[in-house]
């Protein structure tokens, strides 16, 4: 399974920013599929994920500001962000989880950099 993530830059605080992460499978056919961030010095953390049912949740800090989706023209998984701050500043990947018999396997893409100025 291969992950491609784009869409990362730099853009100003309160700005808008879309990742969007193609993959070589069809984005409605895995298990779950998500964002996580690593922030220099932090850890990989937990942005937002979204089943297969379709149900999704986020981290505290960016609910009401992230929205994760699935686009099936585009065969993505889409991540819009608004009101960006600095503290999003973090390089982004995205995961898709497979369940089969073997259990349940992770795969993941390269991460694509977001920067926030103030």
């Amino acid at each position: 399974v291969q992950l491609q993530a784009c869409g990362g830059g730099m853009v100003q605080a309160g700005g808008y920013r879309r990742l969007s992460c193609s993959t070589s499978r069809n984005i409605f056919s895995f298990y779950q599929v998500g964002w996580y961030r690593r922030s220099p010095g932090k850890q990989r953390e937990l942005v937002a994920r979204i089943s297969s049912g379709g149900n999704s949740d986020y981290r505290d800090s960016v609910k009401g500001r992230f929205t994760i989706s699935r686009d099936r023209a585009e065969n993505a998984l889409i991540l819009q962000m608004i009101s960006l701050k600095p503290e999003d500043t973090a390089v982004y990947f995205c995961s898709a989880e497979i369940l089969s018999f073997r259990g349940l396997s992770t795969y993941w893409g390269q991460g694509t950099l977001v920067t926030v100025s103030s």
